[in-house]
């Protein structure tokens, strides 16, 4: 068997992005929006033969051609992508995989942590890693039922504030999951802080990062599933199946959500959980948008008043400190950005 190694690929080297692209698309796999490195294998030809790649702590868009399987292609290639997240001070990482896929990474030291039938396998290089998450949510935990919301805050608005409002009023605990996932226009940090400024006057509600088991759609790989709503249905799946035993740790019995009249992903994802969490026992609570001027608020509207220069007008629609953030010195950074985006609307 010849020695195969795997080699970086500039992200400028049109031709070596090319050949990726059509390995890819060869073994039904789409490139992934969000890649911050990739390496390949070619045989003694330079025809690409395995390629893959890395965002954050996750190893994405894995393909062999399958004229080369069984060469041990897959076993280089991750043992390469894997020393280079090392090397980045990356030590627990997640992939995401087709379901007939999952059992060759199972040897490379992969675990499952949950999955989607018949499309994704949701796995992790710690073998005890998501008990070890379930464990840090005790101090969460409670003896009498509880309430769940999942917020990203991006920036946190009155909309967010009224949801908070309704669970910490309908519940005796509210266990507030932030996403930690440092991809949207407002860093995490700041999010954050706005988050526990909102929720201070409750003494029934805790904040808790979302770490790597919630999965934002910011992060969620799609380059194995064709169909936009197949995307958002099985990111709904897989949310609502990691949320089921995050649930249980923290007896949690609901989880609230936003209505959505705007973004049809997201009114779909909703639909989605409504019909998987209550097979666990988990009833989900749809709220009414709160509104300003007879229109729902949004944080894509806040983020598109920004994005156009009329900072102001946000003032009806967020709290005080969410707009003294955005119009202060340390929402720069945050403005700058929305400012610059291509896209501030979640659709």
């Amino acid at each position: 068997m010849e020695e195969y190694q795997a080699v970086p690929l500039h992200p400028l080297d049109q031709r070596a992005q090319a050949q990726m692209d059509a390995l890819l698309a060869r073994e039904g796999i789409q490139r992934d929006g969000n890649l911050s490195y990739s390496a390949a294998i070619y045989d003694d030809d330079m025809n690409m033969i395995a390629a893959g790649s890395l965002f954050e702590n996750t190893l994405r868009c894995l393909a062999v051609d399958s004229r080369h399987r069984g060469e041990g292609l897959m076993a280089t290639l991750v043992s390469h992508l894997i020393q280079v997240q090392m090397e980045r001070g990356n030590t627990h990482l997640f992939l995401y995989t087709k379901e007939e896929s999952a059992p060759f990474f199972v040897p490379l030291g992969f675990t499952e942590i949950a999955r989607v039938r018949g499309r994704v396998v949701f796995m992790e290089n710690h073998r005890n890693g998501f008990a070890r998450y379930l464990h840090s949510l005790a101090p969460y935990a409670g003896n009498s039922p509880g309430a769940a919301l999942v917020m990203n805050a991006n920036p946190f608005t009155f909309g967010h504030a009224y949801l908070l409002d309704r669970a910490a009023r309908e519940n005796e605990r509210v266990v507030l999951f932030v996403l930690s996932e440092d991809r949207s226009l407002v860093p995490y940090k700041d999010r954050l802080a706005m988050v526990k400024a909102a929720a201070a006057p409750y003494n029934n509600v805790s904040i808790v990062s979302s770490g790597s088991y919630v999965i934002s759609s910011a992060t969620f790989p799609s380059y194995f599933l064709k169909d936009a709503e197949l995307i958002t249905k099985t990111h709904a799946e897989l949310d609502a199946t990691l949320f089921t035993q995050i649930a249980r740790a923290l007896h949690i019995t609901r989880r609230y959500v936003g209505e959505e009249p705007f973004s049809q992903t997201t009114r779909l994802y909703n639909e989605v959980l409504g019909r998987v969490l209550p097979e666990s026992g988990i009833e989900l609570v749809v709220v009414p948008r709160a509104e300003q001027a007879g229109e729902a608020i949004s944080a894509s509207h806040v983020r598109q008043l920004i994005h156009d220069g009329h900072i102001d007008a946000i003032k009806p629609l967020v709290p005080k400190t969410t707009y003294s953030y955005l119009t202060g010195e340390h929402g720069e950074e945050a403005v700058r950005r929305i400012k610059a985006a291509a896209e501030v609307i979640h659709h």
